[in-house]
């Protein structure tokens, strides 16, 4: 099978925390896409629109011609600015959701100088923190009139949701699979998708593969998978697989059984360690537990399904994990 593999450009660079800026050197947009360029089973990138990747088009043009990678979605950067600090789409002050629509068109017309058709939006500042901080009913439908006016004024475009409970609010308003399927049908607008972050969904105690399902079930919305890894306690954004490594299964599972076709973008934050080398293994394991799912026998996993049994669920995984 052909695999659908890309990465987020900086996460082959040096990642900053709450206390250390970076643990490595910087490296120009330039040195980072020929860092991807090294990694065997990546076919493309993934951006963020941030002022620096807005600044440097032509460089990106010329570098994804260069090394034939695909770019495959560029995120609105509605999250690091502080102009932000109370929301973006659904902001409660009318300029602000001017700013935020704005930027969204922005980011459309980088969108069209390279070849990519996904805008995507984690809108970590679009939220609250506090009992009585926020008009919830307002907000959201603030969030849901501003999506809708880019899906309708843009139905070439796939505009997708990343959900996540909280971080950096204590409670997000595009917090779980179910709360985005619901913002999405509020739009009426076919364009408008959901992407799984697999550490999200690990955050949100949600089981993935679930995830996945609801998503078929309720309008085929799932266009996009951010892939990590993490202990369920915070978005540690791990090496994918070295944790829930039998979770893994299941969710490949329903990704072929709803005949999932898009991406999977590695979105990892490698502080320590070499980016580059981080995203090379993260890529493998991928490959790994892709191929076993592969070589499983589909109508045997469905009689298992059938059953109900967690005994036979467990042999079940072994054999898979086992190969054959």
């Amino acid at each position: 099978m052909k695999r659908n593999y890309s990465v987020f450009l900086g996460n082959v660079g040096s990642c900053l925390d709450r206390y250390c800026p970076a643990y490595g050197r910087e490296y120009s947009v330039a040195e980072l896409f020929d860092r991807v360029a090294t990694i065997p089973l990546i076919r493309g990138v993934d951006l963020v629109a941030s002022p620096g990747i807005l600044a440097e088009c032509e460089t990106v043009k010329s570098k994804v011609k260069e090394h034939g990678l695909k770019v495959v979605s560029i995120a609105a950067d509605t999250f690091t600015q502080a102009k932000w600090k109370q929301g973006s789409l659904s902001c409660s002050d009318p300029e602000v959701r001017k700013q935020a629509l704005e930027h969204a068109e922005e980011v459309i017309a980088l969108c069209k100088e390279v070849d990519c058709d996904l805008l995507t939006f984690w809108l970590g500042q679009d939220g609250y923190d506090a009992l009585f901080q926020a008009d919830y009913m307002a907000e959201h439908k603030f969030l849901i009139d501003s999506l809708t006016t880019i899906c309708k004024a843009h139905p070439e475009m796939t505009v997708a949701l990343e959900y996540k409970i909280k971080e950096p609010r204590t409670h997000s308003y595009v917090s779980t699979v179910g709360t985005t399927i619901l913002i999405c049908q509020a739009t009426g607008c076919d364009n408008c998708k959901v992407i799984i972050d697999y550490g999200h969904a690990l955050l949100g105690y949600e089981n993935p593969a679930e995830s996945v399902a609801l998503l078929k079930q309720f309008g085929d919305r799932l266009c996009h998978i951010h892939i990590n890894d993490n202990y369920r306690l915070w978005d540690d954004d791990m090496i994918v697989g070295t944790v829930h490594t039998l979770e893994y299964l299941e969710f490949f599972y329903w990704l072929r059984r709803t005949g999932y076709q898009g991406w999977f973008v590695i979105d990892q934050f490698p502080y320590r360690e070499d980016g580059r080398d981080a995203v090379a293994e993260s890529a493998e394991w991928l490959d790994y537990l892709e191929t076993l799912v592969d070589r499983a026998d589909m109508e045997e996993i469905a009689e298992v399904l059938k059953k109900k049994d967690a005994v036979a669920g467990s042999k079940l995984m072994r054999k898979l994990l086992k190969g054959n």
